[in-house]
């Protein structure tokens, strides 16, 4: 193989396909990136067995088609170090030398043989649905800050994400918050409906795959991985990831029903306010309390030895009785961030209740309440 690169993309491949090399291995060939030079791309490729990534490139000029194993680490440093706006990659016998204006380097590889398999994309057939990767990117931002972290109910470490035609739904908890975005695919398969639970590591990958809102992304499922590929205008890339085992709890029951106290809140007027309110809480007092009390809310915080914090919020429309509930500011906030309306609704029942932040029809958030005695 031997193709000379625009050094740039070439570095913006591999931050991206990087992530997926294994960092603790006792097989060298994961530490390893694949190269693949054929049909006037370049295309890069690493995995870990959880998870793949590969990304084409057309910046490139290929001299002679072939594949080449290099280790990660190395490859990496050299091209970011490099000066020259291009590169040149002459491989032979599993030696990649690698050429600048005035550097040479010779990097001893691995055979290609050796690296398993990924997915072909001539040969998933149909999609099980397609969406625009503007879309993609909310639904996923929307939920996965709410997954579970290494909790040994391994369903909750993941997002679920299910289909019923061309509706679509995201849902992440980590059993103290519910997090629920909804999207419509661009088109669906012929299966009426489907559902999987995606690691929250996969959809971190996924994010660096879906930076131009334009991309059109075809998700294909199986019975042990999602496929996602995403493409447009001759750049093409790929995340295939392992599904998390287990069912999904039945969220559906999460979500409250008979919350009669309703408000409506300029987003950034709360977020502000919470905080600020959390600037005086530590880990033994991890809460804010929100006391709605005359139609105005006042968000307070006390922790000892460091002092406390009482903020004004006006309300323009509250409906409801008087209600004070505590909460963890960082779940508020964290909602908050991910909520890209000048508005949300904020409903709740009573200081023991959860209570549930709304942004329209596409995103329900329900978070429950912490003890402040």
């Amino acid at each position: 193989m031997k193709v000379i690169c625009d050094r740039a993309a070439l570095v913006e491949a591999l931050n991206v396909v990087t992530a997926a090399v294994a960092l603790r291995t006792p097989k060298p060939v994961l530490t390893c990136i694949k190269l693949t030079a054929r049909d006037g791309n370049l295309t890069l490729a690493a995995t870990d067995l959880e998870a793949a990534l590969q990304l084409s490139t057309e910046k490139v000029d290929i001299s002679t088609e072939g594949e080449a194993l290099i280790p990660a680490d190395k490859f990496s440093q050299i091209c970011r170090e490099s000066v020259d706006p291009t590169l040149t990659i002459d491989v032979k016998e599993d030696a990649a030398s690698i050429r600048g204006q005035d550097s040479r380097f010779k990097v001893f590889g691995y055979p290609v043989a050796d690296f398993p398999p990924l997915p072909d994309a001539a040969d998933l057939g149909k999609p099980d649905f397609t969406i625009d990767a503007g879309q993609l990117t909310t639904l996923v931002e929307r939920t996965r800050f709410a997954t579970a972290r290494e909790n040994s109910r391994y369903a909750i470490n993941g997002v679920l994400m299910k289909r019923k035609a061309k509706k679509i739904e995201f849902v992440a908890t980590d059993g103290r918050r519910l997090a629920v975005a909804r999207g419509t695919a661009a088109s669906a398969g012929e299966k009426g409906e489907s559902q999987c639970i995606i690691p929250g590591k996969a959809l971190n990958h996924l994010l660096k795959l879906t930076g131009s809102a334009e991309d059109n992304v075809a998700v294909y499922i199986t019975d042990s991985q999602v496929i996602f590929i995403v493409g447009q205008d001759g750049r093409e890339a790929m995340l295939a990831t392992n599904l998390v085992e287990g069912a999904f709890p039945p969220y559906e029951d999460v979500i409250p029903k008979d919350l009669d106290k309703k408000v409506t809140f300029e987003l950034e007027t709360l977020a502000s306010a919470v905080r600020r309110a959390a600037l005086l809480t530590n880990e033994e007092s991890k809460g804010v309390r929100l006391s709605f009390k005359g139609g105005a809310l006042t968000i307070s915080s006390r922790a000892p030895e460091m002092g406390e914090a009482e903020i004004k919020v006006g309300l323009s429309k509250y409906e409801g009785d008087d209600v004070e509930v505590g909460f963890n500011p960082s779940f508020i906030t964290d909602a908050l961030k991910v909520v890209h309306s000048d508005q949300i609704v904020f409903e709740l029942k009573g200081p023991t209740k959860p209570g549930m932040i709304r942004a329209g029809s596409d995103f329900t958030y329900v978070l429950m309440p912490v003890s402040l005695n």
